[in-house]
């Protein structure tokens, strides 16, 4: 079945390119004359890459793979892919083109077992896969682990949070909104990009306000009621607080920038979250420099609960609170 439906579509292999992407300095427009141009005057060589390029798209791709991005070529979903942008342990991504010459960029989750088998705990518990998923087939496993980056990137796009639009899903096989420029030069990453260390606090709230910092690869984003969110959003918050400490900037501490993102007493407005963070930069700026490495590291271990049910005593901790000592009860949310 496989080998038949490889053999009717195998006809676009040619317009596959798997290697390192490329991009041209050249227009859109003048790149797709130069390539119509050289198919014509090319004659035999043309038929040689092919089969060359065939052979290359099959040491790269799996058959199913190759089936996807076959039907995705056939419907005009795009028109060829141009090169890997980028590699990585759960997905590689590749840089495409429609016929009009629009840049997109093509998500490919790796299906191997390996790789997969820590991902249980970040859709265990998630009400949206409430009625299970196959844990033991890795191709059913990264069928959800799409779907379930599909839906964040869907409802992060939503929110107003600078993101990549989602735009079809055949699979493992995600159809993305390219960042870069016309050109197909994909925007750096932050830890990639040449930056004056200036400008690392801007950068820094920006990120904390949804800014102009695009948010990227969020397969392993939960919904708030997942049992592991809180310890997930503190990891993310710690990551975010150590990158830009090393570089100067003068952070939050990881208790404040969880209690501001986590904060329900505000609204999301911009006027709103300025003034509360003007209210914290104010604070920070009459505290000492140096990070408390140990009440950091106490916080990241506590156990927080996020509902009434989680709270193991709920008559201590209120007695606590009225006696003026509910600094050691962990907030709920």
């Amino acid at each position: 079945m496989l080998e038949s439906q490889i053999e009717s579509l195998g006809k676009y292999a040619s317009r596959i390119q798997v290697l390192a992407y490329e991009p041209s300095r050249l227009s859109t427009s003048v790149t797709n004359d130069i390539k119509l141009s050289s198919k014509k005057a090319s004659g035999d060589k043309t038929t040689q890459k092919d089969k060359s390029d065939r052979a290359t798209v099959e040491q790269v791709l799996d058959p199913r793979t190759r089936i996807i991005l076959f039907k995705m070529l056939n419907k005009g979903i795009f028109y060829e892919i141009n090169g890997c942008i980028s590699t990585g342990k759960e997905a590689n991504v590749y840089h495409a083109a429609t016929e009009e010459g629009l840049h997109r960029a093509i998500k490919v989750y790796k299906t191997s077992v390996l790789t997969f088998k820590d991902r249980d705990r970040y859709v265990t518990g998630e009400y949206r896969f409430r009625h299970g998923y196959s844990k033991s087939n890795p191709r059913k496993m990264v069928k959800v682990w799409a779907e379930k980056e599909m839906r964040n990137l869907k409802r992060i796009k939503a929110a107003g949070i600078p993101s990549p639009e989602a735009m079809v899903l055949r699979m493992h096989v995600l159809v993305m909104e390219f960042l870069g420029d016309k050109n197909g030069w994909a925007y750096p990453r932050l830890k990639d990009a040449q930056i004056e260390s200036s400008k690392y606090a801007t950068l820094y709230y920006q990120l904390i306000k949804n800014g102009l910092l695009y948010i990227i690869d969020v397969s392993q984003s939960v919904e708030h009621d997942h049992p592991h969110a809180s310890e997930f959003l503190r990891k993310d918050l710690s990551n975010v607080t150590d990158y830009f400490s090393k570089r100067g900037v003068r952070v939050m501490s990881l208790m404040d920038l969880f209690s501001f993102v986590t904060n329900a007493s505000f609204s999301n407005e911009e006027s709103v979250v300025d003034s509360e963070l003007e209210k914290i930069q104010i604070r920070i700026s009459t505290e000492p420099e140096e990070r408390n490495r140990m009440e950091e590291e106490i916080f990241m271990r506590s156990y927080i609960p996020q509902t009434l049910e989680q709270v193991i005593d709920v008559e201590r901790d209120t007695l606590l609170i009225a006696e003026g000592e509910g600094k050691d009860c962990m907030p709920i949310y």
